[in-house]
């Protein structure tokens, strides 16, 4: 069974930057494409960035794109999410999942796992 722990949520004004990390436990982790989500209070889990296996290939929301990096190390088994140029509309739970879907990256359902989530509040 794989445990995925986000951290590095928190409280920011608009325009700052904010690291999430994604731990994962086990060896499942470099075999799974890796995407990080959000959900906000009273809406949809909505995809926000997604990451090969091996890193070489990732994919943004377009509401995100050129604002957020996603990253892996495979080696201490744990996934990134740079976010900068934060704005209130990306205030949200964000969650990262692992995948074995390539197609389908973008939809929820199909991410075998998933951690707790954190925080992300963004103020004006």
């Amino acid at each position: 069974q794989v445990q995925l722990v986000e951290s590095g949520g928190g409280l920011v004004q608009a325009g700052g930057s904010l690291l999430l990390s994604c731990a994962a436990s086990g060896r499942t982790f470099s075999n799974r494409r890796m995407g990080w989500f959000r959900q906000a209070p009273g809406k949809e889990r909505e995809f926000v960035s997604h990451i090969s296996r091996s890193g070489g290939t990732s994919y943004y929301a377009d509401s995100v794109k050129g604002r957020f990096s996603i990253s892996r190390d495979n080696a201490k088994n744990t996934g990134y999410l740079q976010m900068d140029s934060l704005k209130p509309e990306d205030t949200a739970v964000y969650y990262c999942g692992l995948t074995s879907s390539g197609s389908y990256y973008y939809k929820a359902d199909t991410y075998d796992y998933w951690g707790q989530g954190t925080q992300v509040t963004v103020s004006s």
